[in-house]
C-alpha cells in the first residue's frame, strides 16, 4: 500500500494555539517567540507547523533573538520549510525591532487645560474653508497618545458617528477622550445642535467609561472650551 505524506498544516492546531487568531484576539505580549516568528513564516513543512519549524530556529541559536536578529538569509534557509522569502520576513521583522530598542523614548504631550488642547489642535483646524471634527486620547495622566480626524464636511456642519469615536477610544485604550471642531465663519460659539449632539456623546463616553473631558469650537485666533463654560 503507499502512504501518502501528509502535510502538517496551522490549521490542524486548534484555534486557541494559532498564533494569528491569538494575536488578533488577544493581547500580542501573550505570544511566544516561536509564535511571532510562525506569523512570519505563514507555514511550515510536510511534518511540522510553523509553530514547531519557529521552535527548531529558536532553539538553534538558544532562543537568543540578538543572535538570531545578525544571522543570513543563507543561513536561515538551511532549516527545512524556510525558503529565501521566510527568512527575509524573519530579517526584516527582527531588524525593525532592532531600529526600535534605538529611539529615544518618544515625549508625550500632556494636556493640563483647554488651551493646551486649542495648541495642539489649532494647526489641523485654522484656515479651513470647511468643517472638520478631530478628537484627542488620552491615557489616565492626560497625556495624548493619539489624535485623529473623525469626519469633514461642508462650511457649515460635519458629521458626527458616535460609532468611529468610541471605537478608535476603545482600540486606542483611552482613558479620556477631547472633541474639537472648527468654525469657518469665525464665530467660536456652540450652536444649539453642538450642544445637543456633544451632551449625548458625553453621556454615550460615561456609560462605556471612556468621559468626554471637553469639546472645543476653534476659529483661526480664538476658541470656546465647552467645559470651560460648563456646558458640559
Amino acid at each position: 500500500m503507499v502512504k501518502y505524506e501528509q502535510k502538517l498544516g496551522i490549521k490542524s492546531l486548534a484555534l486557541a494555539d494559532r498564533p494569528r487568531e491569538k494575536l488578533m484576539f488577544n493581547d500580542r505580549r501573550h505570544l511566544s517567540d516561536a509564535e511571532l516568528i510562525a506569523i512570519l513564516i505563514r507555514s511550515g513543512n510536510k511534518t511540522e507547523t510553523c509553530v514547531e519549524v519557529g521552535q527548531r530556529i529558536l532553539l538553534n541559536y538558544n532562543h537568543d533573538l540578538d543572535i538570531l536578529g545578525r544571522t543570513s538569509v543563507q543561513d536561515l534557509t538551511l532549516f527545512k520549510g524556510i525558503g529565501e522569502a521566510k527568512a527575509i520576513s524573519i530579517i526584516a521583522a527582527l531588524e525593525l525591532g532592532r531600529r526600535r530598542r534605538e529611539l529615544a523614548p518618544v515625549k508625550l504631550t500632556q494636556i493640563h487645560s483647554s488651551i493646551d488642547a486649542f495648541d495642539l489642535l489649532r494647526p489641523m483646524l485654522a484656515d479651513l474653508d470647511h468643517e472638520e471634527l478631530w478628537m484627542l486620547i488620552l491615557n489616565k495622566a492626560n497625556c495624548v497618545i493619539g489624535k485623529h480626524m473623525i469626519s469633514t464636511g461642508g462650511q457649515a456642519s460635519t458629521t458626527v458617528d458616535p460609532k468611529i469615536i468610541f471605537e478608535k477610544a476603545i482600540t486606542m485604550k483611552a482613558a479620556y477622550i477631547i472633541l474639537a471642531h472648527n468654525h469657518p465663519s469665525g464665530n467660536c460659539q456652540p450652536s444649539r445642535e453642538d450642544i445637543a449632539v456633544t451632551k449625548k456623546l458625553v453621556e454615550a463616553g460615561m456609560l462605556l467609561d471612556t468621559p468626554i473631558l471637553d469639546h472645543l469650537i476653534i476659529t483661526n485666533t480664538k476658541f470656546c472650551s465647552m467645559a470651560d463654560q460648563e456646558i458640559i
